[in-house]
């Protein structure tokens, strides 16, 4: 669950930073255009899950990973930027370097449940960093940890990570299309 703190982000040139606590929206969407701006702060004496690490969850539920994956090349993994955390691995790395502003544009196509709350139709997502193509009609068999819902949903909110890392946002819309 969300730990709280609306008001908890430092706010400066019209970007929001973590400081404490997750961040999520009041809104909540289905079949949507979600997108969000960041930029990584520098912390060259950290490496892997430490380095720059937020998440982008999309419905509450679903995380695209948040981090500092820059320098990997073409060896990333599940874990690194733009990841489906623990599910999916971008199709390129697409990550710039700290200090530099990137920005998520996702299409999800919500799941359909059945009445009793089992999936009837999984959620399907492609996913855009920086112009290029990391995730392409992604069917999500499942919710990814530590969202704002333990479960899959039909529609959700805009969820950020406070993971420790002070990374910052700009620029957060979400386009409905169902």
């Amino acid at each position: 669950a969300p730990t709280g703190g609306a008001g908890e982000w430092a706010v400066c040139d019209g970007a929001i930073t973590v400081t404490k606590y997750d961040m999520y929206s009041e809104y909540e969407y289905g079949d949507a255009h979600v997108h969000v701006e960041f930029n990584l702060p520098d912390m060259p004496d950290k490496e892997g899950q430490d380095k720059a690490n937020s998440g982008l969850f999309i419905h509450g539920c679903y995380e695209i990973q948040i981090l500092d994956s820059s320098m990997n090349g073409d060896n990333i993994n599940e874990y690194d930027c733009g990841a489906l955390y623990g599910i999916a691995a971008p199709l390129v790395n697409a990550c710039k370097g700290p200090g530099e502003w990137q920005a998520f544009d996702v299409f999800i196509r919500a799941a359909k449940l059945n009445e009793d709350g089992s999936v009837a139709e999984n959620a399907v997502m492609t996913v855009f960093l920086n112009g290029q193509i990391i995730h392409n009609n992604l069917e999500i068999p499942r919710h990814t940890a530590c969202g704002s819902y333990d479960h899959v949903v039909e529609r959700g909110p805009v969820f950020l990570q406070d993971h420790k890392c002070p990374v910052s946002f700009r620029n957060i819309w979400v386009q409905p299309l169902d």
